[in-house]
């Protein structure tokens, strides 16, 4: 069994950001506000993601201090004006993941995940309806997210409702066709056309990769710290023989390209 917690010691976290925010405190946490936060959460949550993907535990714990530290800051910015406060965050929180896991903490029975996904489902439906909120099919997905990976969210969420292909073939047929859509929009020289098609694309091949079973936001970033790290091998070796890569020709920079990837082949997989 792994390290067992009962986070005894968050009440210190709070302490130190309710001391930073006092008037004594510290002069640039005291002029932040919510909309200054905003970029400091978003780099923080990849920082995390890239701690998780580097498969790094020590990274991985810090980056989420990290991230905590912007949930407490922005709850306690919010106190400050009588809205809520952190412990109302985590009492939401609580409460909420009870009701949606009845399977757990009541005596509903599920068979497998994807039952309890269908619950899951109901309940949040049943709770905006208590709230008088009228939920659409792809609500809850947030602008703001990176644009594959909203795809990959909305196109769940379709699929949850039945609009979706049946299998990964048909998905495949739809590339096929939008590729054939991008060459007529390319012929007809309209450049706002042929942004549209290429989104059409991306949104199939999304889907596409999830029929796969494949996430397609880790998919891109997976191949492009492969790219990344070939590139830069390419760039060593070039320099290595006192050039440079802007003034190599092509056919010789894919020539050390295939070695570079041939090389990274061979190496066992941890």
């Amino acid at each position: 069994m792994g390290i067992v917690q009962r986070g005894d010691r968050f009440g210190e976290l709070v302490g130190i950001m309710q001391r930073l925010l006092a008037p004594d405190g510290c002069p640039w946490d005291r002029e932040q506000t919510l909309a200054s936060l905003k970029g400091y959460l978003i780099e923080e949550s990849y920082e995390v993601i890239e701690a998780i993907d580097a498969g790094d535990a020590a990274e991985h714990c810090e980056e989420l201090g990290d991230l905590l530290f912007q949930i407490v800051f922005q709850a306690e910015l919010r106190a400050a004006e009588g809205a809520f406060g952190i412990d109302d965050v985590i009492q939401a929180i609580a409460r909420k993941m009870i009701h949606r896991h009845p399977h757990v903490f009541g005596d509903t029975k599920v068979k497998d995940s994807t039952e309890v996904l269908v619950n899951w489902g109901k309940l949040k439906a049943e709770e905006h309806a208590e709230k008088g909120k009228k939920r659409r099919t792809l609500d809850g997905v947030p602008l703001e997210l990176p644009a594959l990976l909203r795809a990959q969210r909305i196109g769940e969420k379709a699929a949850a409702v039945g609009f979706d292909w049946p299998d990964a073939a048909g998905v495949r047929e739809k590339i096929d066709e939008e590729l054939q859509e991008i060459e007529e929009a390319v012929a007809g020289g309209d450049a706002r056309e042929i942004e549209h098609e290429v989104g059409d694309l991306l949104l199939a091949v999304s889907r596409y990769a999830a029929k796969l079973g494949v996430a397609p936001e880790d998919a891109l970033r997976s191949a492009l710290r492969r790219f990344t790290s070939r590139f830069e091998a390419v760039e060593d070796r070039v320099t290595a023989a006192g050039g440079q890569v802007k003034d190599t020709p092509l056919e010789e920079l894919d020539r050390i390209w295939i070695e570079v990837k041939r090389a990274a082949a061979s190496v066992p997989k941890k």
